[in-house]
């Protein structure tokens, strides 16, 4: 089996850092209004509320929606543990478009520059086309299409976001690697057909919180993106 034709990216926590870059933007916004918190924990609860609120859509129970009204339905469930309830529309719409100025670690451009000279590569993302273009536009990420959740209706791990990502590029799922930082994701491409690289991101969720080693097997694994393309590349 030759090298992939396709790289396929998870992009929250693999590519770039949600955790710091959204803790900053609620500062910015909410800070001036008198707002005061740890604001890493303001982002923490936000995305802990992720995979319940993608969970409603992949089970049917809700129609598919994109992530950016999947995020404001989740922040509004944490609102008043932050004491925010009084906040106006305006400015969740701001908390909202925090997710896309977040920044890239930095090792991902060379690590992306290193596997796009020998195939193709698209984010497949539960995130939407507006914000995966936001985000690649502020970290310079240069992608061959736009690909995920909202390109198949519905969020991973669910087999037709990672199957018809391979199908956009008409390939097979053994052609394509998807790449991500969480192993939940691999499993899941892997059960696919997907070949699976796994990039260490420790930090993730704050200081030894993240995966620092997959805990699925995987065919290839890095210290971060660029360690895991020389692996791929050889």
């Amino acid at each position: 089996m030759g090298a992939p034709k396709a790289f396929f990216f998870d992009v929250f926590g693999t590519l770039v850092d949600w955790r710091e870059g959204v803790a900053r933007e609620a500062r910015l916004i909410l800070h001036p209004l008198g707002h005061d918190m740890v604001w890493t924990s303001f982002a923490d609860a936000w995305r802990g509320e992720y995979q319940a609120g993608m969970e409603e859509i992949r089970s049917g129970r809700q129609p598919f929606a994109r992530l950016d009204v999947v995020h404001l339905r989740n922040l509004e469930r944490i609102l008043g543990t932050f004491g925010l309830t009084d906040i106006s529309e305006d400015t969740k719409r701001q908390l909202v478009l925090a997710w896309r100025k977040l920044d890239a670690w930095p090792d991902v451009l060379r690590g992306l520059a290193a596997l796009r000279k020998r195939a193709m590569l698209a984010p497949v993302s539960n995130g939407n086309f507006s914000l995966m273009a936001a985000l690649a536009r502020r970290n310079g990420f240069q992608w061959d299409a736009l690909l995920g959740a909202e390109f198949s209706r519905d969020y991973k791990p669910k087999p037709n976001v990672y199957l018809s990502a391979c199908e956009a590029f008409d390939l097979s799922p053994a052609e394509c690697m998807m790449i991500a930082a969480h192993s939940d994701d691999l499993k899941a491409a892997a059960e696919c057909g997907l070949r699976t690289g796994f990039v260490a991101r420790p930090n993730e969720k704050g200081a030894g919180r993240g995966e620092s080693a997959p805990t699925v097997k995987v065919d290839a694994a890095g210290d971060d993106l660029l360690d895991l393309a020389m692996k791929i590349l050889g």
